[in-house]
């Protein structure tokens, strides 16, 4: 690995943190709340959805922090749910799990039932952003807008529709033991849908267009209709889908296109994902060249989350996945969920992953899936938590409606539109009620976060967050189901606590200057944890290479460079060189005074 893995005292706790992933979609829940419902500071709430456009859509998630339903990122948020569950739903029974994940599925699969009334009719959206935005209500006492939004003939929405058609596809195949006649109607409807998508062309958005300034379709329809009949292939085994993989794979860019993100509007990784799985299943039938191109891409994928491709991923300081400043988190774990999977399928063909930077092992792949979800849970240069409610430091000032309002059971005094900004919005203090589970958007690309409720980018949950976490954190937790078990890495124990006695940083001979500091400290289990920031600046006037740092009496973990195969640190592998007056930044945390950082190589270019 090139970054220095963080060993926890003990480790984390990964079916905790499944049992508290899955408790966030009760407390996303929208209509009549069940009997066995575990969130009890959630009320009823939309129970006239539906009823001016005379249909019946009550029920189903609110995305994120506010309380309109997207269909488009519900779908994903279930396709996404039911492959972690098809992937490793027996860790998920072992660890007493499944019986809650299933019923995330089905509240969401009973809403898109109802939002699909007819053949080529589709629900789309429930409620308006612009008129739920500028409230700050709670679900339950809603006075927003509850326009519904459908797509058909006249008004196609190819994306969605095949998204929809995705998510009942694969949930099919979650209840076809346990309620086969469920399984039944959730494949007729994915029929349906499909056959929509693909014959009346066009972007949802286009024609739901209340939906373009929160979930705009910017890759438009093709990588859905793609997804969508590897979902029905994988649930059916009708030639009819394989066929549409092999013969539409290059028309619709599912083996041209590389990509480094995946999420509820690009899908296209996880399509060359599942044809790969496919084909080292030997169910490619003649399209096998085909598919092998699926799967190319694919591994591109991986290698570019590995930092051993052309193009490699954007990583932080401390060697998070980043994406985009906005609900990064978002990428960490369906890439993270991706990268998991493709570990175990690779381990069952014994295969490794070849990269154009050299091989990787089935293990690599999974323990840097692990070293993502270990940032989540507070493994990180901030020792912070990003699921709320796990771990000793969390958000506590979630963008969150029902969150930073007091329940409805504790004071039913109705809280008005812009009261709700007034009285709740604006307060700096903890939300009344705990969000269990949710994981934020996460913090920015130099692992900074302010845990602040207007800060939106960094601290608003959503749905489709923590779908993929379910089937990483239930692998973890319970190890492989096969014969062909993975060994996660050993990870070796911080050293016991040093008196810290801080010296005085001098820079290093020219042209590079190294200024260290300690930037936070906290105590965990009796021993005081210090974090370092260095910055390394090059002085010169020229530009920096093949640079090589020499780190000593270092006791923990390191984020922000690579460590070469002679234990020395080189640059980060998204950094190639260093030009005049620049800077990098390198992370680490011990119990210990800094460490001794020496410049043991470099070249001038």
């Amino acid at each position: 690995m090139s970054i220095v893995q963080l060993a926890s005292a003990g480790g984390h706790d990964y079916g905790q943190a499944l049992s508290k992933s899955i408790l966030f979609f009760e407390a996303q829940r929208s209509g009549y709340l069940p009997g066995n419902q575990r969130v009890k500071w959630r009320g009823n709430s939309g129970l006239l959805d539906g009823k001016a456009s005379g249909v019946d859509l009550v029920g189903g998630y609110y995305d994120a922090g506010d309380n309109v339903k997207f269909g488009l990122p519900m779908a994903f948020t279930v396709t996404m749910m039911s492959w972690s569950i098809l992937e490793y739903g027996s860790q998920m029974a072992a660890s007493g799990e499944l019986g809650h994940a299933m019923d995330a599925i089905k509240w969401g699969t009973d809403y898109l039932i109802k939002a699909h009334p007819q053949p080529h009719v589709l629900y789309g959206e429930v409620g308006d952003g612009n008129t739920d935005h500028y409230c700050w209500q709670r679900p339950e006492d809603m006075t927003t807008s509850r326009s519904a939004y459908r797509i058909d003939e006249n008004n196609p929405g190819s994306d969605l529709a095949g998204e929809t058609a995705a998510a009942m596809a694969a949930a099919s195949v979650v209840f076809r033991r346990s309620n086969p006649a469920y399984s039944r109607e959730l494949l007729s409807h994915a029929h349906q849908l499909f056959d929509f998508a693909n014959k009346y062309r066009g972007k949802y958005d286009s024609s739901i267009s209340a939906a373009q300034k929160y979930y705009r379709s910017v890759s438009g329809y093709a990588d859905e209709l793609l997804w969508a009949a590897a979902w029905l292939y994988k649930a059916t085994n009708e030639p009819y889908y394989l066929n549409y993989l092999g013969e539409n794979g290059d028309a619709l860019g599912g083996t041209g296109w590389a990509m480094t993100e995946f999420g509820w509007d690009v899908k296209y990784a996880g399509v060359q994902t599942l044809a790969a799985m496919f084909l080292m299943g030997g169910k490619a039938d003649g399209h096998s060249p085909v598919f092998g191109k699926y799967q190319e891409k694919a591994e591109m994928f991986m290698c570019s989350c590995m930092g051993k491709s052309y193009h490699n991923v954007q990583k932080t300081p401390g060697g998070l996945i980043f994406r985009q400043r906005w609900n990064n988190l978002q990428f960490v774990t369906s890439a993270s969920f991706l990268l998991t999977v493709y570990s175990d399928h690779l381990t069952a063909a014994r295969k490794d992953l070849q990269c154009p930077s050299g091989s990787v092992a089935p293990s690599e792949l999974l323990a840097f899936a692990k070293s993502q979800v270990d940032y989540i849970l507070g493994d990180n240069p901030r020792a912070t938590s990003y699921m709320v409610g796990y771990g000793n430091h969390f958000p506590q000032q979630v963008h969150h409606r029902g969150s930073s309002i007091v329940s409805i059971k504790v004071d039913p005094s109705f809280v008005s539109c812009r009261g709700g900004y007034a009285t709740w919005f604006s307060r700096h203090a903890s939300d009344p009620n705990l969000l269990t589970g949710a994981i934020v958007g996460g913090p920015d690309a130099y692992d900074n976060f302010a845990d602040q409720r207007d800060n939106y980018e960094q601290t608003e949950p959503a749905t489709y967050n923590n779908a993929p976490l379910l089937g990483i954190l239930a692998r973890l937790n319970g190890g492989h189901a096969s014969a062909h078990n993975q060994l996660l890495p050993v990870e070796v124990p911080l050293h016991k606590p040093i008196a810290v006695q801080p010296k005085p940083v001098s820079p290093f001979a020219d042209p590079i200057e190294i200024d260290q500091k300690a930037t936070t400290s906290w105590v965990s289990n009796g021993k005081t944890y210090y974090r370092y920031s260095a910055i390394v600046t090059n002085k010169s006037r020229r530009t920096i290479k093949n640079f090589n740092l020499t780190i000593s009496k270092l006791y923990g973990p390191l984020w922000g460079l690579t460590k070469t195969t002679g234990g020395s640190y080189g640059f980060p592998a998204w950094v190639s060189s260093l030009p005049a007056d620049k800077s990098i930044e390198f992370v680490y945390i011990h119990s210990a005074p800094f460490a001794d950082v020496s410049v043991s190589s470099y070249t001038l270019a």
